[in-house]
């Protein structure tokens, strides 16, 4: 069995970072995708694929993979830049501006 271990990236419709915390192991698929001729839906026999483990750390999730006996390749996460401004959101509206609305 292969499957690879990543931490999730944060979902492009918020800037929260809620579930990105944890470390994901996944399977890769081992077979093709069939398409059923009468409704036209993708289907496979493989339902390894629909397995999503969480771990708490990179580390832990190896642990499994190694216990189990599967082959796992790890994705290291890309590092972001913190963006996070001194007064926040509040600052588009303070009393005390200095510059000129932009809205």
């Amino acid at each position: 069995m292969h499957a690879r271990i990543y931490k999730p990236a944060k979902t492009a419709m918020s800037s929260g970072t809620a579930k990105t915390r944890e470390w994901v192991l996944e399977f890769t698929q081992s077979s093709a995708r069939e398409i059923d001729p009468l409704m036209g839906w993708t289907s496979s026999g493989d339902t390894q694929t629909q397995v999503k483990l969480r771990f708490e750390s990179k580390d832990a999730a190896l642990a499994y993979a190694k216990e189990h006996g599967i082959d796992a390749q790890v994705v290291e996460p890309k590092s972001r830049k913190v963006n996070i401004r001194a007064r926040g959101y509040g600052e588009n509206f303070a009393t005390d501006r200095r510059g000129a609305w932009t809205h």
